[in-house]
């Protein structure tokens, strides 16, 4: 499970700094190149959470 939380801190601060980088373009396509990355990141670890979750309530 250590594991997976490493991967889930990882993935949210990948978003996190790809957030970051999206707010600060001046080029419109890294702007939206950006964005996406970090939309998908972030679903990314949403994914990782809820598959510890679900791992977590079984036996």
């Amino acid at each position: 499970m250590k594991d997976y939380q490493k991967h889930l801190e990882k993935l949210r601060a990948d978003a996190a700094e790809c957030r970051l980088v999206c707010d600060l373009a001046t080029d419109p396509k890294k702007r939206e190149m950006f964005d996406r990355l970090a939309l998908h990141l972030t679903s990314l670890a949403d994914q990782v959470e809820l598959a510890m979750l679900e791992a977590g309530k079984q036996p």
